[in-house]
């Protein structure tokens, strides 16, 4: 699904600008905010802040880096709303993101810091004449890996929002340790999750879900497991309706590849009773008639318990780092098949829900980043979160190696390095008179070595190029 004019606002199409268009004064119109995504549970995540901008008056844009890589089928962005996403190269995406008022980094960590890093090369290069706009980056779900690794690739953006109270004590920790600043960190509460958990609902266990996902586990055999210990509880329970829930389709993609998808496990398995089905409905659509949300680690545990279901994270295959479970120790609401099949259902500690679910002023996780947002409007861009992080020395430093790896072999580039240094507008005046002196070099050294009527010849191809 494309679209050459994206938007979730009313009056968007006029407002994408064209790469090479001047940059507008910010208060000279109405604020726009850009959303970059490339999967699903990234956009899902990006609509719920887009939904609070428009709802304040922003326009707004979804767009999607042609040249990187993503995943996003016209049904999965369907069942997220009536969305227009606009496909551009990553280096166009650059320059219309720097005419936004505000730009929210909905993608994996790794392209966050490429976007921060490869922004404030073109800052260098060409200043933005006062505007800039506001990054805001954050995490989709739990994390359950790279914790320093995920905040680091982040820790240049303007607003970092932070999912949990924990999360946010191992980031400072980080931060103090690299000498980073600490105030572009928000402690906004996961978006997709409300400021406090709705009372937990009672009576009857009718209707379970089990929300798998597309890498845990990753064996076939362990995912055979699991679903046959589904099956398995819904012969025990026929009273009860039990869903399997894949991520997605199997035609279909996310940010994690799987490999074993459940209707392909479930065909080497026995029949399965009537009351168990596959169901590819939404899971915000699942869990208000949800009782009981089983999963090993996924982030809709988290959406169940804020909703009031009943919610267990299945501790069979062991707690593991390759599980993801491990970071949910602390939660009190990892159980076995055995024990949930004996209607043995484990309940929340409240010190987890405290540090999962922010509460305290009443606002909800979304309010709190566009609240940030707009507090930011009024700061000129030297003096923003982001301009201060991009000046320590961690990622001075690391933008430093960027710059010097442009020109070096490239061998010892990566993909994405290797297209910046392709890219005229990311070659900061120094970078252009050092690749300038490296050609006069060159030219003099053809000159001192090839036959005259040789150089002439080149000279003439060279000459011919330029008037093409």
């Amino acid at each position: 699904m494309t679209s050459s004019a994206p938007t979730t606002g009313p009056d968007a199409p006029s407002r994408r600008p064209s790469p090479d268009a001047p940059v507008e004064p910010s208060r000279s119109r109405r604020p726009h905010v850009i959303a970059v995504v490339a999967y699903d549970s990234q956009l899902k995540w990006a609509l719920g802040l887009v939904a609070e901008f428009t709802r304040r008056g922003w326009a707004s844009s979804v767009v999607v880096a042609s040249d990187v890589r993503s995943a996003l089928s016209d049904e999965q962005v369907s069942t997220l709303g009536d969305v227009e996403i606009a496909r551009m190269p990553w280096a166009d995406l650059l320059s219309v993101a720097r005419r936004a008022d505000c730009v929210v980094l909905s993608v994996q960590g790794p392209l966050v810091q490429r976007f921060t890093d490869e922004l404030e090369l073109l800052r260098r290069r060409a200043p933005g004449g006062g505007h800039e706009p506001i990054v805001v980056a954050g995490w989709v779900g739990i994390i359950i890996e790279k914790i320093v690794a995920g905040y680091l690739d982040r820790c240049a953006a303007d607003v970092v929002a932070v999912n949990s109270a924990d999360n946010l004590r191992d980031f400072t920790e980080a931060a103090h340790l690299l000498g980073l600043p600490t105030d572009n960190l928000l402690l906004s509460g996961l978006p997709l999750l409300p400021a406090r958990p709705a009372p937990p609902r009672e009576g009857p266990v009718r209707t379970v879900v089990f929300a798998d996902q597309p890498t845990v586990p990753a064996a076939s055999a362990d995912r055979a497991y699991l679903y046959q210990r589904l099956a398995e509880y819904a012969r025990a329970h026929p009273e009860r309706h039990v869903l399997l829930k894949p991520r997605h389709r199997p035609d279909e993609g996310t940010f994690h590849v799987m490999r074993h998808h459940p209707e392909t496990v479930m065909a080497r398995l026995p029949e399965a009773p009537p009351n168990f089905a596959i169901t590819y409905e939404p899971v915000t659509e699942l869990l208000p008639r949800t009782d009981l949300l089983l999963t090993v680690s996924s982030t809709a545990g988290l959406e169940a318990v804020g909703e009031g279901a009943r919610t267990a994270f299945i501790a069979d295959l062991g707690v593991h780092e390759k599980f993801g479970n491990h970071v949910l120790l602390p939660s009190g609401l990892l159980a076995t098949f055995d024990e949930i099949t004996a209607d043995e259902i484990p309940s929340p500690r409240q010190s987890w829900l405290a540090d999962i679910f922010v509460d305290g002023d009443g606002r909800r996780p979304i309010e709190r980043v566009v609240d940030r947002v707009e507090e930011l409007r009024g700061a000129p861009p030297e003096r923003r979160p982001g301009a201060a992080a991009s000046a320590s020395t961690h990622v001075a430093g690391r933008i430093a190696t960027y710059e010097h790896r442009l020109l070096m072999p490239t061998a010892t580039q990566t993909p994405a390095m290797r297209a910046a240094a392709r890219t005229a507008q990311l070659r900061t005046p120094a970078l252009v008179g050092v690749r300038t002196e490296l050609v006069r070099r060159a030219r003099l050294g053809a000159q001192a070595v090839l036959p005259r009527s040789w150089f002439e010849a080149l000279r003439r191809a060279r000459a011919r190029r330029r008037g093409a």
